[in-house]
C-alpha cells in the first residue's frame, strides 16, 4: 500500500480538503446539537448570563496567554510567538493573542457596566470565533495536522480550542434569558461642535483602521507566508468590536450625527481620505489598488442606479467602462490610436462619458419591451457583443490582440500623475496623484447619485423597482425613466473608464470580460443595493480581500466566494444598505433598530393595540 507522500500532489489536496470538511461538517453538527438543547434551557434562566459571560472572558485571557500551535509549520514559526518553540514570553502579547486578550478583558467588564451586556457578549463571541477558526483551521492546512493545534505527542498547544470554548461560552451568554435587550438609543441633539469634534474623532478612527487593515501582515508572498491569518484575524476582532460598538448605540448615533451634519460629514471624509497616503498605508502597491478600487466604486456606483434604484439587471455593464476607455485612449496621443487628436483629459474624458451614455440609451431601448431575465440577456448580449468588436478591431478604434498601449498619464502643471511627489520634506509613492483623481471622481459621482436619488426621477426609479405596473398607473413614464437610469449609468461607468485607459496606460478588450460585469453587480448587491457607501464598500472588498488571500493559495477563491454566500446569507440588506431595502429585507426601521423594538404595547384601558414610538 502507498504512503501518503507516494501520491500526485492533487490527490493529497484533494485528500487534505476532504478530512478538512469532514471535520468541519463534524463540528457544526455538534455545535448545531449542542445550539439546539442549550437554548432553551438559557432562555428559561437570565440570571445565567453574568457567570457565562465571566467564564468566557476568563477563558479567552486563558487562550490568550497559551501557546497555539505545537512545531514549527512548513512556512516558518506561526506569527505573534504562537508556537511552543518560540513561547518564551507568554506575557508578550501581540497581533490576534492581543485581541484575544481585550475581548476577554471587555466580556468581564461589560458584565458589571449598565449596558445591554448580551448583545456585546454576542458580538464579542462572533469576533472570537472569527479569531479562533482562522487560527484553528491555517495550522491544520500548512500541513501540520490536528496535532498542529492540540499536541504532538511530547508537546501540547490549546490557545486555539481554549479561544473557541470561550468564545461559544460567550455566545451561550447571550442566549440567557431569550430575547436581547433593546439597543440604546442616544439622543443626537448635542451642541454641534461637539457633533462636529465626535465626527472628526469617528472619521479619523476610521483612516486608522483601514490603514492598519491595509497594512496588516505586509503584501504577503515570501515576505509573510502568513499574511492572510493576520489579516483575517484582525478582520474578526474589529467586526467583534464594531457589533458591540453597535450594541450599546454608538454606532448608531454616530450615523445620526452624520446624516445632521451631511455636508460637514462630507468634508471630513474627503479630507480623511486623502489623507491616507499620509499613513502606514501609502505605498506604491496600496496607491495603486486604491486608485483601481476607486475606479470600480464610480462605476459600481453607475450601476447601482441602474440595478439598486431602477431594478434593472444589467449583465454587460462592464461595456460601458471599457467605451470610455477607448474612447479616452483615442483622444489621447498615443501612437496606436486611431484618432489623430489629441485633447486635454478633462475634454476627452467628457466626450468619453457622452459616447457611452448615448450606447447606454441605446441598450436601455429594449426596456420598453423586455424586463427581468428577458432584460438581463439583453444586457449580457451586449457586453458579449462590445468584447468581440473590441477584438476583432472593429472600425480599428481598438487596436484588437495589440490593443492600445502607451497611453501617456494624466498630468497637471508639469507633473505627471504617475511618478512620486515631493511636499516639502515628505515624498509620496506613485500613483498618488492619480489617487487624489479617483477621490474626487467617486465624490463627483456620489454627489450625482446622491441628488439624483432624492429628486423626483430618483422617486420615480424606486417605484418601479417595487411595482413597474404600479408606478405607470400612477402617471409615471417608466420608458423614460428607465432608459434614462440606463444612460445616466452608462456616462458614470464612460467617465470613469477615461480614468481608468490614462491609468493603466494601455486599454485592452480583456481587461472587460464578462466576470467584471459580475464583479461591479456583486459589489451592489453585496453593499447594499441604492445605497451610496455599499456600493463603495463593496467594491473594496471584493479588491481587497482578494489580494489579501493570496497566501492561502489554491483555497483562495473558495474562501473569498464562501465569504459571499455568509454574508448574503446572514446580510441579504447589504452591509450598508438604504432604509428601503433595510425594511424590506432585514425588517429593520430606518436607524438600524428592529421593528419588533419600535412597537411598544399600549396600555390605555380597553385598548389592546401596539402603536409604534
Amino acid at each position: 500500500m502507498k504512503e501518503w507522500n507516494e501520491y500526485p500532489d492533487g490527490w493529497v489536496w484533494l485528500g487534505q480538503i476532504l478530512l478538512v470538511g469532514a471535520g468541519i461538517a463534524a463540528v457544526v453538527l455538534l455545535v448545531r446539537l449542542l445550539w439546539r438543547v442549550a437554548t432553551p434551557y438559557l432562555a428559561e434562566r437570565p440570571a445565567l448570563d453574568r457567570p457565562l459571560g465571566i467564564a468566557g472572558g476568563v477563558v479567552a485571557i486563558i487562550g490568550a496567554l497559551l501557546p497555539w500551535v505545537t512545531f514549527v509549520l512548513n512556512d516558518g514559526p506561526y506569527p505573534d510567538k504562537a508556537t511552543l518553540q518560540f513561547f518564551d514570553s507568554p506575557w508578550a502579547l501581540s497581533g490576534f493573542r492581543l485581541h484575544t486578550l481585550i475581548i476577554g478583558v471587555l466580556a468581564i467588564a461589560v458584565v458589571f457596566l449598565p449596558l445591554p451586556r448580551r448583545r456585546v457578549l454576542r458580538a464579542l463571541g462572533w469576533g472570537s470565533i472569527g479569531i479562533a477558526l482562522v487560527n484553528i483551521l491555517f495550522p491544520i492546512i500548512d500541513g501540520g495536522g490536528f496535532g498542529a493545534i492540540t499536541s504532538d505527542g511530547e508537546s501540547f498547544a490549546f490557545g486555539g480550542i481554549a479561544t473557541l470554548i470561550a468564545a461559544v461560552l460567550l455566545v451561550f451568554a447571550a442566549k440567557a434569558g431569550g430575547v436581547l435587550e433593546p439597543i440604546p438609543h442616544w439622543k443626537s441633539a448635542v451642541p454641534t461642535l461637539v457633533a462636529y469634534a465626535v465626527l472628526v474623532v469617528s472619521f479619523v478612527v476610521l483612516l486608522l483602521v483601514v490603514a492598519m487593515l491595509l497594512n496588516s501582515g505586509g503584501q504577503g508572498g515570501v515576505g509573510n507566508p502568513y499574511a492572510g491569518p493576520i489579516f483575517l484575524s484582525l478582520l474578526a476582532f474589529l467586526a467583534g468590536v464594531l457589533g458591540a460598538l453597535h450594541a450599546i448605540g454608538l454606532t448608531t448615533w454616530i450615523s445620526a450625527l452624520s446624516d445632521k451634519h451631511k455636508w460637514f460629514s462630507v468634508i471630513v471624509l474627503l479630507v480623511v481620505a486623502l489623507a491616507l497616503p499620509f499613513t502606514e498605508a501609502g505605498t506604491d502597491y496600496w496607491m495603486t489598488t486604491a486608485a483601481n478600487i476607486g475606479v470600480y466604486a464610480a462605476t459600481a456606483i453607475g450601476l447601482n442606479i441602474v440595478v439598486g434604484l431602477a431594478g434593472l439587471l444589467d449583465l454587460g455593464y462592464v461595456a460601458f467602462l471599457g467605451i470610455g476607455a477607448f474612447v479616452a485612449a483615442n483622444f489621447s496621443g498615443a501612437a496606436a490610436a486611431a484618432v489623430g487628436i489629441e485633447l486635454p483629459f478633462v475634454v476627452a474624458a467628457l466626450i468619453a462619458a457622452v459616447v457611452a451614455g448615448i450606447f447606454g440609451a441605446v441598450v436601455g431601448s429594449p426596456t420598453l419591451r423586455v424586463r427581468g431575465d428577458y432584460l438581463a440577456i439583453v444586457t449580457l448580449a451586449f457586453g458579449e457583443i462590445f468584447k468581440k468588436a473590441a477584438q476583432n478591431n472593429i472600425g480599428g478604434l481598438t487596436g484588437g490582440a495589440n490593443a492600445i498601449p502607451n497611453v501617456p498619464p494624466v498630468s497637471a502643471f508639469g507633473q505627471p500623475f504617475d511618478q512620486p511627489l515631493t511636499i516639502g520634506s515628505v515624498e509620496l509613492p506613485s500613483g498618488v496623484l492619480y489617487y487624489v483623481l479617483i477621490i474626487v471622481l467617486v465624490a463627483l459621482v456620489m454627489v450625482v447619485f446622491a441628488n439624483l436619488k432624492n429628486a423626483r426621477i430618483g422617486r420615480a426609479w424606486i417605484a418601479i423597482r417595487e411595482d413597474e405596473d404600479a408606478a405607470r398607473a400612477m402617471g409615471i413614464k417608466t420608458g423614460q425613466a428607465k432608459i434614462l437610469a440606463f444612460l445616466i449609468g452608462a456616462m458614470l461607468a464612460g467617465l470613469a473608464g477615461a480614468v481608468f485607459a490614462h491609468k493603466t496606460s494601455t486599454v485592452a478588450y480583456d481587461s472587460f470580460q464578462f466576470i467584471e460585469s459580475v464583479t461591479l453587480l456583486a459589489a451592489v448587491i453585496l453593499g447594499g443595493m441604492g445605497s451610496i457607501p455599499g456600493a463603495v464598500l463593496g467594491a473594496a472588498l471584493l479588491l481587497v480581500l482578494p489580494e489579501k488571500l493570496r497566501e492561502f493559495a489554491d483555497y483562495r477563491l473558495m474562501l473569498f466566494g464562501l465569504a459571499l454566500v455568509l454574508i448574503m446569507r446572514f446580510r441579504p440588506q447589504g452591509l450598508v444598505p438604504d432604509r428601503h431595502r433595510r425594511a424590506e429585507l432585514a425588517n429593520e426601521g430606518a436607524e438600524g433598530v428592529p421593528i419588533e423594538e419600535l412597537n411598544v404595547h399600549d396600555d390605555t384601558p380597553g385598548d389592546s393595540k401596539a402603536v409604534t414610538r
